[in-house]
């Protein structure tokens, strides 16, 4: 499944093979440093969470995601519903 991205996030290419697990992590970097937050909502944060160790984020983006993330998962921990 080929997937159109906005140009303000690639600008090499016009069509990306998600099914592809190496275009897909790149994609993934693509959004978290360069997409919106519109782009970003759309993301499953539980990718995120498993391809982390491998997007070579900027260690402030990075930082940020895992804060994030470690935050989210205590919340879902404590949450009675």
């Amino acid at each position: 499944m080929a997937s159109e991205i906005p140009r303000y996030m690639v600008w090499s290419t016009d069509q990306i093979e998600l099914k592809d697990p190496f275009q897909r992590r790149w994609l993934l970097r693509q959004t978290l440093l360069h997409g919106r937050a519109e782009d970003i909502r759309q993301l499953d944060f539980d990718e995120i969470a498993r391809e982390l160790d491998h997007l070579q984020l900027l260690p402030e983006i990075d930082h940020l995601w895992r804060t994030y993330l470690e935050h989210r998962n205590d919340l879902s921990e404590h949450d009675p519903g």
